[in-house]
């Protein structure tokens, strides 16, 4: 019987990127929906399709969150203070990108 080694790149967690990247995008769409719904009625200066770019932009800004939560995955599986720093790092660099996306998707609407 053939004895199977571990790989080295072998992910710490089972979730896959797929996952967290969706649940990155997920909250991002919330997110926009949540301003879009509650902004009332568009202003005629706009361009007619103008909804199109926030809507794409803050739920990819999202994955891109998702992205950076799963690399961290090394760190947090280290334990101790590693582990309350790496979901610290992570939130924050979540929420930077999620503002940073949700700025680009609004510039020249509703965020002048």
């Amino acid at each position: 019987m053939a004895q199977r080694k571990e790989s080295p790149n072998h992910p710490v967690h089972p979730a896959p990127v797929g996952k967290r990247m969706l649940q990155g995008a997920a909250v991002g769409l919330i997110l926009i929906l949540f301003f879009l719904v509650g902004a009332g009625e568009p202003d005629p200066g706009w361009p007619k399709l103008w909804i199109i770019k926030p809507l794409l932009l803050v739920p990819a800004a999202g994955a891109l969150g998702g992205v950076f939560y799963y690399n961290m995955d090394p760190l947090r599986h280290q334990g101790g203070w590693r582990t309350a720093f790496a979901y610290l790092l992570s939130l924050l660099v979540f929420l930077l990108v999620l503002w940073l996306g949700t700025v680009l998707g609004l510039h020249g609407t509703m965020w002048d």
